[in-house]
């Protein structure tokens, strides 16, 4: 998220260090700065705080405990006062699981025009471009504490009984929406719609971006203000199938929390009456069920142990105060209730890794490892390398593949890999794959007539249990059983320079000849190489036989190119070129 000094400094009573102290401070402490330009800092903010810190409140937060320096103002401790309620709308939500929150505010009154200097330069400093006044407040509140906001100009919504009426509804099959940019969305079937009640019209993609049909303009006078929460598996979902990725959808899939919304909504309230005019007849909240806010309990030592570090009571204590947890402590056991931005803090380890970061990391003494490995398990170590030099030496090759089959004892509640779900239970499955993959590219990689020799050591998940076992792709007599070998010296192999394979595929052609007795293959191979050109890039003899007083030779031809797919019609000239030079010895014939 880029960021602006100059903005943060407003959350302090002195001012900041410069641009690049903050970014040594946010590197060393919490996160990484991927570019310094000017007053603008562009941090990388991981997905697990994406929830508070893509906002300049949450990382002056962050900033505030690491350097000890209390903000001035706190706009997410403030007080709430009641919002004024209104009849003159109303908000039905379809599937409060997609939506645990809609809040919806009618401003009247408004004059839409350009954004006052300071507030299109602050946006401007961090990458936004100024649209007008209204716009630009919605996207300075979602800036400045991490909620996202949309404003709809009201009167293209249809009234009844002088109410508006706002839906959150599921899209119909075949559903389309034209966006703010004027791009036309067939919507998958599904996806969560913020509709006109009256109309039935769309006029947003829920969390992700607005309708033209409702655009706030030059002639706007009243708005419709949106402050939701909507759930971020669902955002996800909608922004990869449409591919539209914003910065509501990338705060929304990171779940913020749904009380940010009313401080939002405040914000953009009092902005938009300062800089726009109008008047605020009223605010309406559907709110599913407020989220609780479960306690944390961990102890020092635990902490301590996590880390590797010593750090006293009174330094955990120190951090949870600068970060403006409510602490309880007794003994060495601390009890953490996380305030309601902190959707991230839920078990011991998270407790433990704020301690960490804020009190740094540099702090914790480097310690020396144990072990990692006791000696049965490093005899265990070396049975698994006698039984794959084994087959190393008998021409096999070593594969390594997923652990992830289409049918297995274990189903993933969560696959990588939805064709894939369950764990192996055997290597065969995957070594039938491989086998054909290999196939495809012996001819480049292999002798002519040599078969491909695979074989497998890995991991398998029958339902008693994990075990490790080895697979060949061809029956092999004799081989070792992995078990513990103390005394075993794994071979050293002393590698045929690796030579990279094209992206492209290549070419195989066959030639045979009869030569006279007495003509070695290494004659022909030379005539063959010369003629070929760079493009050849194997040739193998793959076939000899004598009859009446002649040799017989067979060899096959790869072909391959680094930069493009190579056509039959190059490989044929090629091989023109070969015959014929073949053919200028009287004695020689091409069959």
């Amino acid at each position: 998220m880029k960021i602006s000094r100059t903005w943060l400094n407003q959350y302090f009573e002195k001012p900041l260090p410069n641009v690049e102290q903050i970014a040594d401070a946010f590197t060393f402490h919490a996160f990484e700065i991927d570019e310094v330009q000017g007053d603008m800092l562009d941090v990388k903010v991981l997905p697990n705080r994406a929830a508070d810190c893509l906002s300049h409140r949450g990382l002056a937060k962050e900033l505030s405990a690491i350097l000890d320096v209390p903000l001035a103002k706190d706009p997410l401790r403030e007080l709430l006062t009641d919002f004024p309620k209104t009849n003159e709308l109303t908000v039905t939500v379809e599937d409060s699981e997609k939506c645990l929150r809609y809040m919806g505010a009618v401003v009247k009154g408004v004059k839409v025009g350009p954004s006052p200097a300071w507030l299109k330069e602050t946006l401007e400093s961090v990458g936004q471009r100024s649209i007008n006044n209204v716009v630009d407040a919605t996207n300075y509140v979602m800036l400045n504490l991490g909620q996202p906001l949309h404003a709809f100009d009201a009167s293209k919504l249809k009234t009844k009984n002088e109410t508006l009426q706002i839906n959150v509804q599921g899209a119909q099959k075949g559903e389309k929406i034209t966006t703010l940019t004027g791009d036309e969305f067939e919507l998958p079937e599904g996806t969560v719609l913020i509709a006109d009640g009256h109309s039935g019209a769309p006029l947003g993609i829920a969390g992700v971006k607005g309708g033209k049909m409702a655009e706030v303009g030059s002639d706007t006078t009243d708005l419709v203000i949106e402050a939701a929460h909507f759930e971020g598996t669902a955002v996800r979902r909608t922004a990869q199938a449409l591919k539209l990725f914003t910065d509501a959808s990338l705060r929304f899939q990171n779940r913020p929390s749904p009380e940010l919304a009313a401080y939002a909504m405040r914000d953009v309230l009092a902005l938009i009456t300062q800089i726009a005019g109008g008047e605020v007849v009223g605010v309406v909240d559907t709110y599913a069920a407020q989220p609780k806010i479960a306690s944390v309990t961990t102890t020092l030592s635990r902490i301590n142990g996590l880390l590797g570090s010593d750090f006293s009571k009174g330094e955990v204590e120190s951090v949870c105060m600068r970060l403006g947890f409510d602490t309880k402590s007794e003994g060495e056991t601390f009890t953490v209730i996380p305030p309601f931005e902190r959707t991230d803090i839920t078990i011991p380890e998270d407790l433990a890794e704020e301690v960490g970061q804020i009190l740094g990391y540099d702090r914790i003494a480097p310690q020396e490892l144990e072990p990692l490995t006791t000696p049965l398990e490093q005899g265990y170590y070396r049975g698994i390398e006698r039984a794959k030099d084994f087959l190393v030496e008998r021409g096999f090759t070593e594969i390594s593949t997923q652990s992830f089959a289409k049918k297995g004892d274990i189903t993933l509640a969560n696959p990588l890999d939805k064709d894939r779900p369950a764990l192996r239970t055997s290597l065969a499955e995957n070594m039938k794959e491989a086998l054909v993959k290999a196939k495809l590219y012996a001819p480049r990689a292999l002798p002519p007539k040599v078969k491909p020799k695979l074989f497998e050591v890995g991991a398998v998940f029958p339902k008693e249990g994990e075990k490790l076992v080895v697979e060949t792709s061809e029956p092999v007599a004799d081989l070792p059983v992995i078990e513990v070998a103390p005394d075993y010296t794994p071979i050293p192999y002393r590698l045929g320079a690796f030579v990279p394979f094209s992206v492209y595929p290549f070419i195989t052609r066959d030639i045979a000849l009869w030569v006279p007795v007495g003509i070695e293959s290494a004659v022909i191979e030379e005539v063959i190489r010369t003629n070929a050109g760079s493009l050849l890039v194997r040739l193998d003899q793959f076939d000899r036989f004598e009859k009446e007083g002649r040799v017989s030779y067979a060899f096959r031809l790869a072909f391959e190119s680094m930069e493009r797919t190579l056509t039959d019609g190059e490989a044929n000239a090629i091989m023109e070129k070969i015959t014929a030079a073949l053919q200028m010895h009287t004695d020689w014939q091409v069959r």
